[in-house]
């Protein structure tokens, strides 16, 4: 007889193994699906993110649940969203079978999570997760785009888009997704996770990442307006803002005209400038600029 009073049991190597067999399941490159086969390494990340008995988790890609089954045991809520038909079809019964008191707590959305444009249920607290590691910049930022109340969160991307995301002005790799991911959140490196943890191991590294939401700068441009300066910078990584935003200025002598009127250097570059810094040159643009 089951003891349904006990938390969830999670997955081991040969669970992970024996329900991948029980699909028929190769993992996609495509996907970017490698799951996770050690318990410890999903009870860490429950434990770094700081969830509480009253967190309502978002979780992305959650694979055969390995994860899930960790954020049950702590969460109030966890609504997983995945694309794979085969995963998404399963993940109800192996939450049944490893977390039967826990059941309850957890909701599947079947879909791609660059695309979701709600999420079901009271609003989400918390985005934990092993992300896709193809799309996991655009997901990180659609998420935090469409779902204001997410107040905190740690996910696992590869190393080099962790380092990226949590990259300060004038590092080597601060970037578009640095300086996006600073309009929403404090970022930082949480830690690295290493390859065997992973069933298949994946031929890259992967970090955690860990955010905490805060305001956005104070601006009258909006945000919209604030991330074309931002692409726009950084498309030509050498190219001085002078030229950079030339484009959306309408002339090199009207982006220089706006540079100075924000205080930045007409000749700096894009990967000097903080997030507050693009914000004010966005007000400064002319109007026919980014608008």
């Amino acid at each position: 007889m089951t003891d349904t009073s006990a938390g969830p049991r999670l997955l081991g190597p040969a669970d992970v193994r024996r329900l991948a067999a029980e699909l028929d399941l190769r993992p996609t490159k495509q996907r970017g699906q490698n799951f996770v086969i050690d318990a410890n390494t999903v009870r860490r990340i429950v434990r770094d993110s700081g969830i509480g008995p009253d967190d309502v988790v978002v979780e992305v890609g959650p694979g055969l649940g390995s994860l899930t089954l960790a954020l049950l045991d702590v969460a109030r809520r966890v609504v997983a969203i995945e694309v794979d038909d085969t995963l998404a079809a399963a993940l109800p019964a192996t939450v049944a079978e490893f977390a039967p008191s826990r059941a309850d707590r957890f909701e599947l959305v079947h879909a791609d999570a660059l695309r979701v444009a709600e999420v079901p249920g009271p609003p989400p607290t918390a985005l934990v997760a092993n992300l896709p590691y193809n799309v996991s910049v655009p997901v990180l930022l659609h998420l935090l785009t469409l779902l204001p109340s997410l107040e905190r969160g740690l996910v696992m991307v590869q190393a080099e888009v962790a380092d990226r995301l949590a990259a300060s002005p004038g590092s080597k790799v601060y970037g578009v997704p640095s300086v996006k991911a600073a309009w929403f959140a404090d970022v930082r490196r949480a830690g690295a996770i290493g390859r065997n943890v992973f069933w298949p191991a994946p031929n890259v590294d992967s970090g955690l990442v860990s955010w905490t939401r805060r305001d956005p700068p104070a601006t009258t441009a909006t945000r919209q307006q604030v991330f074309a300066v931002v692409d726009a910078a950084f498309a030509q990584r050498r190219k001085a803002l002078r030229g950079a935003l030339r484009g959306l200025a309408g002339s090199s002598e009207a982006a220089s005209a706006a540079l100075e009127a924000a205080g930045v250097d007409p000749l700096a570059r894009g990967e000097s400038l903080s997030i507050e810094q693009f914000a004010r040159i966005a007000e400064s643009l002319p109007e026919g600029g980014p608008r």
